[in-house]
């Protein structure tokens, strides 16, 4: 199973705050620019400062027509399994 973890925190905030391991950062604002890709995953986990925005992305992702999207909330609660 292809997995990702999608950070939709600023580019500072994943920069400077820190992120989970292996996390890519697609910012809540620029996440359309991402769909096409994010379609090559089975599993698409997202994760940001509280669950708020990872929200939002998983709205926006799921009119996208991508389903298999968890919001794991805050970064530091990535578990991979």
């Amino acid at each position: 199973m292809k997995t990702i973890v999608v950070d939709v925190r600023t580019t500072d905030e994943f920069n400077l705050d820190g992120h989970a391991e292996g996390s890519v950062n697609y910012p809540l604002d620029k996440i359309e620019n991402y769909i096409d890709s994010l379609r090559q995953f089975d599993k698409v986990i997202l994760v940001c400062r509280s669950g708020n925005r990872a929200n939002i992305a998983r709205s926006i992702l799921l009119q996208a027509g991508i389903s298999n999207i968890e919001n794991q909330g805050a970064w530091q609660n990535v578990s991979m399994n």
